[in-house]
C-alpha cells in the first residue's frame, strides 16, 4: 500500500494541467474568430472582444448571440474586462496572447497615420481654428470617432459631399476636443478645425470613407507684396469689425453660434493656413458651401 506522500505524488502526476484541458479555440471571440482582446461579458452571459461588441451595439442594442436587449448595458457605457478570463489566457497561452496584442498594436498604428487612409467624415464645411460641433449617430461614424479616440490621434478629415466623387477634393482636419456620449450610443462631438488638406486618392474602411492627403500651406510673400497684403488685411479686418458691430438680430445669432470675431494675429503669415479671423468670416457669411470650398 502507498503512504500519504506517495499518494499525493501520484495524484499530482496524473492530474492534467489547465493547458492540457483547454485549447486556443476556447478563447475565440464568436464575432471576429480571433483570440479575445479585452474580453467583456454581457449581462446575458456572453463574452466578446470589447471592440467587437461595441461595433455590434453601433447597429442595434441587442446581444449578437441571444438577441437579448442590452439597452441598459449600453446606457451605462461601462465595459469592464472579464478579469478571470484574461488571467486564464495569460497563464495558459501567453505566446498567443502576446501575438494577439501585437496584432492590435499594428492595427492601431495603421489607423494613427494622419496622411494615409485618414478617416473622412462627409458632412459640412469646416475651417482652420473654427469650432465644428457634430451630432454623431450613424454606425460607421460612431466606429470612426471611437477609433480616433482609441488611437490617440483624436483627428479625422471633414469634407463636403461632391457629386460624382463621393466627397470634395479639399477638406479640413478636425481635432476632437470633447465628447458627450448619449444613453443610446449617439454622441455630441465638439471639434475644432486644424489644417487644410487636398485629397490625393480615395478609399474605404469598414463602411466609412478614407483618403490619402497632403496638407496645404499658404505661399509666403515679401517686400511690396507683403506690404500690399498687410494693407488689404487691415482694411478687411476693419470692415469685419463694422459688420460685427451692426448689432442686429442676425449678428447676435452669429455670435451665439460662432463666438466673437477673433483677434488679429501680429504676424499674418505665421500660420500655414493664414489668420483665423478670415476663416471665421467665411464661416459666418451666408455663402454657398461650394463657394466656401473654392475660397
Amino acid at each position: 500500500p502507498l503512504d500519504n506522500e506517495e499518494e499525493t505524488a501520484v495524484a499530482k502526476y496524473t492530474q492534467p494541467c489547465l493547458g492540457e484541458l483547454l485549447s486556443v479555440s476556447d478563447f475565440e471571440c464568436s464575432l471576429c474568430i480571433r483570440m479575445f482582446f479585452e474580453p467583456v461579458t454581457t449581462p446575458c452571459g456572453h463574452t466578446f472582444c470589447k471592440e467587437c461588441l461595441e461595433r455590434c451595439l453601433d447597429h442595434r442594442p441587442n446581444c449578437p448571440l441571444c438577441k437579448q436587449s442590452l439597452r441598459e448595458y449600453l446606457k451605462a457605457g461601462s465595459y469592464s474586462p472579464t478579469v478571470l478570463l484574461q488571467d486564464i489566457m495569460l497563464a495558459t497561452f501567453p505566446a498567443q496572447l502576446a501575438e494577439r496584442r501585437e496584432l492590435h498594436r499594428a492595427e492601431m498604428a495603421e489607423l494613427s497615420n494622419l496622411t494615409k487612409n485618414i478617416p473622412i467624415f462627409v458632412c459640412t464645411m469646416s475651417f482652420p481654428g473654427i469650432a465644428c460641433p457634430l451630432h454623431v449617430f450613424e454606425p460607421r461614424y460612431r466606429l470612426m470617432i471611437r477609433r480616433c479616440q482609441e488611437t490617440g490621434t483624436r483627428r479625422f478629415g471633414m469634407c463636403i459631399y461632391e457629386h460624382g466623387k463621393s466627397f470634395a477634393d479639399y477638406g479640413c482636419m478636425l481635432e476632437i476636443r470633447q465628447i458627450e456620449l448619449l444613453a443610446d450610443g449617439r454622441s455630441l462631438v465638439d471639434t475644432i478645425g486644424r489644417r487644410r488638406f487636398r485629397v490625393l486618392s480615395r478609399g474605404h474602411r469598414d463602411g466609412y470613407n478614407t483618403a490619402d492627403i497632403e496638407y496645404l500651406e499658404d505661399k509666403k510673400v515679401a517686400g511690396e507684396e507683403l506690404q500690399e497684403l498687410q494693407c488689404l488685411h487691415e482694411s478687411t479686418y476693419r470692415l469685419a469689425q463694422r459688420f460685427c458691430e451692426h448689432g442686429d438680430l442676425v449678428s447676435r445669432h452669429i455670435f451665439m453660434q460662432h463666438g466673437p470675431l477673433p483677434e488679429k494675429e501680429e504676424d499674418i503669415q505665421a500660420s500655414a493656413d493664414g489668420p483665423t479671423w478670415c476663416w471665421w468670416l467665411i464661416s459666418v457669411l451666408p455663402l454657398d458651401p461650394s463657394y466656401q470650398l473654392n475660397l
